[in-house]
């Protein structure tokens, strides 16, 4: 019964659309009428610019922790805040407050690794930044860090913490099959360093 009420909570905390939010607020605009359409942090970077783009990336790593660990705060220790946030990263990509079209699942998912394994949200950091700066696409690097982290956890022998990073890792590829595309034709979108 906890699980279950844990996992609406985390649902909901996952649907928030703060891309949405942002932009409507913010900024008059509708995102999902711009760019890629997507409500994630690369389009509104894209579409709002920096300070946007850094409010909502964070706004949606937070909602990934907040989640993961809304069971330890309010004291049921017992429940595995990994399997609570994985549902918040469903309520990302599938958000009940935007008709059920959200994000990529990035970093939502890096929310719930910071909640429960710091470290390895570092080198998760680490690792996309670096794929970012030699390819300059956000979508390879989204994807490369993820088999980055499922391996990594391999080599830490966390057995559970792999099978969740390997679900996330999976969600990731699937929310990025058009990117996926795109890169084989060498039509997706670079960024541009400054």
């Amino acid at each position: 019964m906890e699980y279950f009420l844990f996992a609406i909570i985390a649902y909901l905390i996952g649907s928030i659309p703060f891309a949405l939010i942002v932009g409507k607020v913010g900024y008059k605009i509708d995102i999902r009428e711009h760019g890629s359409g997507n409500l994630g942090g690369t389009n509104t970077f894209r579409v709002l610019g920096v300070k946007a783009g850094i409010i909502v990336t964070l706004a949606d790593i937070l909602k990934g922790t907040l989640a993961a660990q809304l069971p330890n705060l309010i004291g049921f220790n017992e429940i595995n805040p990994l399997i609570i946030g994985i549902v918040a990263v469903v309520g990302h990509m599938y958000p009940v407050f935007a008709r059920f079209k959200g994000g990529k699942a990035v970093a939502t998912s890096g929310g719930i690794i910071l909640a429960v394994n710091p470290l390895l949200f570092l080198i998760m950091l680490t690792s996309f930044f670096i794929v970012l700066y030699l390819s300059k696409y956000v979508s390879l690097a989204s994807m490369v860090t993820g088999v980055v982290t499922v391996f990594v956890t391999i080599i830490q022998q966390e057995f559970g913490l792999m099978v969740v990073v390997s679900i996330l890792t999976i969600f990731v590829f699937y929310r990025h099959r058009a990117n996926i595309k795109r890169i084989i034709d060498k039509t997706e979108p670079k960024i541009k360093w400054m």
